[in-house]
């Protein structure tokens, strides 16, 4: 290696690349030889020499070294020499083993790049804050626990990469950083941001990931050229508002504590492609999504969403995952197919009726939930009728006005007071399919819901219900209902006759009693949620509904079904379920002792291994000569 360095002074280059390569054989350095130093110095040999040079050897015109990478050597220390090597560019000494810098590097003026990744550095010099040509800084992989005073001066740093170190705090002067383009502040021990880095306006890409961020600076939102913004692995528990982040092209805020997502945080996003919430604790998506227009990718898993709004399936989505959420009303077998098909389903969920209203968006489209009583723009956009978390007791009359002729297909009148059914709602009958009046006070429901005869998914969770009207049995295309947290002590006689439901969510009730022969007659029933009710026995005939795919059961106080068998999961519940069915109980004395002995015989015990349920169920005659059989080997067995 030192060879290669002496022959360079010859050779008259403007870059030395001094890079340990093991797999080759050629030892690290562990100390810089002073001929790298004194390279553009020491007079060449050739100088002394009485000799005629080619035009390709006039040493005498070569240009001072420029570039001096020294990586992935065990160097300690760097000396002041530094100093001799002025028209360095580049100076790239990372993967070695510096603790500290000489303070002559102030003196390299014309430094554009500096790489000391991946070393041991505690703190910086303040020297280094005379490199004010700097564009590329890379301090990656050290053991820095504070920036050095003075560092704003660096004004022409553009890429700046502080990740992996042990800072706790940026310093507000760093706004003052008004060139910097990328900034990596990933995996360190932040717990917050300057709100004056909103003063960076030409910042385009923010990596925070890994720290321990509880709250963003609402002035964040103000960084007009911002594209790319990470905030991974945090403690956040709520985004803050977008209003000038207009260019922002992805957003990653997965493994957080996020909880609510709102119109405000997506309304600005005019130019989002990419949405990662993964691994927090949303339990909803708002219909304001689809206003996300360029979203190409959208990770929305291990959260706590149990349904998505039907508009999603109208954005050209690239990538949707949705693993690891409690998703009610989407079977499991439509997501296992992917995002095309999860788009699809949704797609077809969306009753569109009549012609777009496109045409008269454009007076008042930008007109928001936030800044209007009533939603004008989710009627125009988004088909649907919000007057949410109003806590109203009322409906008022000017929230149905504002339909005009529009055509609404979902209607959102939840986490109000409302006591009764607005009677207006007969008004949209011809074409509303989506109703949600969750968290609301209703004790009944009048006809007019029975009216609209395009229901498809009816949301009444959270109210004081105890019973429904048998006119309900007219939504003959209702698909969905949700009826959790009410004041049913039995599964409500009409949702029998309804043979269009898919999906019963009746948790967290009274419910002391289900008739499984009429809802075996509910051959399109694949979903029935049973949770925290008062069921004290599962009737084994319920076993014979094949069609369910999910049947939850758990938080009821019946001691068969055990636990060990909930946990299986719904084919073998209803599998356990249907090896309980008793057959009819025979008529002579003879035969009913046979009987009454089989019903205490192992045999039809649970974890029993004398009936293999993958053969065809035995007759009563059959397991009667089983059960002989059986007792005249223990009798054998005893005599021996």
């Amino acid at each position: 290696m030192v060879e290669l360095c002496a022959s360079c002074t010859s050779l008259g280059v403007d870059i030395i690349s001094v890079e340990s390569i093991p797999d080759n054989g050629i030892a690290v350095l562990y100390s810089m030889p002073q001929c790298v130093w004194r390279i553009n110095v020491d007079i060449p040999e050739e100088a002394n020499q009485n000799l005629s040079f080619g035009a390709t050897e006039r040493w005498w015109e070569q240009t001072d070294l420029t570039k001096l990478i020294i990586s992935n050597n065990k160097l300690q220390s760097l000396t002041d020499d530094l100093r001799l090597l002025p028209a360095l560019t580049v100076l790239d000494i990372h993967d070695n083993q510096l603790t500290s810098l000489p303070s002559a590097i102030r003196e390299l003026a014309n430094l554009q790049k500096l790489n000391i990744s991946h070393n041991k550095l505690k703190i910086l010099p303040e020297e280094i804050t005379n490199l004010r040509n700097l564009k590329c800084l890379y301090l990656q992989h050290n053991e820095l626990i504070c920036i050095s005073e003075g560092f704003e001066q660096l004004s022409s740093l553009e890429d700046l990469d502080l990740s992996n170190n042990r800072l706790t705090t940026v310093p507000a002067s760093f706004s003052s950083l008004s060139s910097l383009v990328r900034l990596n502040l990933s995996s360190n021990q932040l717990k917050s941001l300057p709100a004056e880095i909103n003063r960076m306006k030409r910042l385009k890409h923010l990596d925070c990931n890994s720290n321990l961020l509880e709250t963003i600076p609402p002035e964040l939102a103000a960084m007009e050229s911002l594209e790319l913004l990470y905030l991974r692995r945090n403690k956040l528990r709520f985004l803050p508002e977008f209003p000038s982040c207009s260019l922002l092209k992805e957003l990653h805020v997965g493994e957080n504590q996020i909880e609510m997502l709102e119109a405000e945080h997506l309304k600005h996003l005019n130019s989002i492609l990419v949405l990662d919430l993964r691994d927090n604790k949303l339990k909803s998506v708002p219909d304001e999504i689809i206003l996300l227009h360029s979203l190409e990718r959208l990770d929305l898993s291990n959260n706590d969403i149990s349904s998505l709004p039907y508009s999603l399936g109208n954005l050209h989505l690239k990538f949707l995952a949705l693993e690891g959420n409690p998703l009610r009303t989407i079977r499991r077998e439509i997501i296992n197919k992917g995002t095309q098909e999860v788009l699809k389903y949704l797609q077809s969920k969306i009753k569109d009726d009549g012609p777009s209203q496109r045409d008269s968006a454009t007076e008042t489209a930008m007109t928001l939930p936030s800044e209007s009583r009533v939603n004008i723009h989710a009627i125009i956009t988004l088909k649907m009728l919000d007057y949410s978390d109003k806590q109203a007791t009322l409906i008022p009359d000017e929230v149905f006005d504002a339909v005009k002729s529009n055509i609404i297909t979902s209607v959102n009148f939840s986490k109000n007071q409302i006591c009764e059914i607005p009677k207006r709602m007969v008004e949209l009958k011809e074409t509303v399919s989506d109703v949600n009046l969750s968290f609301n006070k209703l004790s009944s429901i009048s006809l007019e819901l029975c009216m609209l005869q395009k229901l498809t998914f009816l949301d009444l969770r959270n109210n004081f219900l105890n019973s429904l009207p048998e006119e309900m049995e007219l939504l003959v295309r209702l698909q969905t209902i949700n009826l959790s947290f009410n004041r049913f002590k039995m599964l409500p006689e009409v949702l029998y006759r309804i043979f269009t439901l898919e999906t019963i969510l009746i948790s967290n009730n009274q419910v002391g009693s289900v008739d499984p022969q009429k809802m075996k007659m509910m051959e399109n029933l694949t979903t029935l949620d049973l949770q925290n009710n008062d069921l004290l026995q599962i009737p084994p005939e319920l076993g014979n509904c094949v069609n369910l795919r999910t049947l939850l059961l758990d938080g009821n106080p019946f001691r068969v079904p055990r636990a060990a068998i909930l946990m299986k999961g719904t084919a073998a519940i209803l599998e356990y379920l249907r090896d309980r069915i008793p057959t009819s109980i025979p008529s002579s004395g003879t035969e009913r002792l046979c009987y009454q002995a089989l019903r205490r015989s192992p045999l039809l015990q649970e974890g029993g291994a004398a009936l293999d349920s993958r053969k065809p169920p035995l007759t009563l005659t059959q397991k009667c000569d089983s059960l002989e059989r059986e007792s005249k080997e223990s009798r054998k067995l005893e005599l021996s």
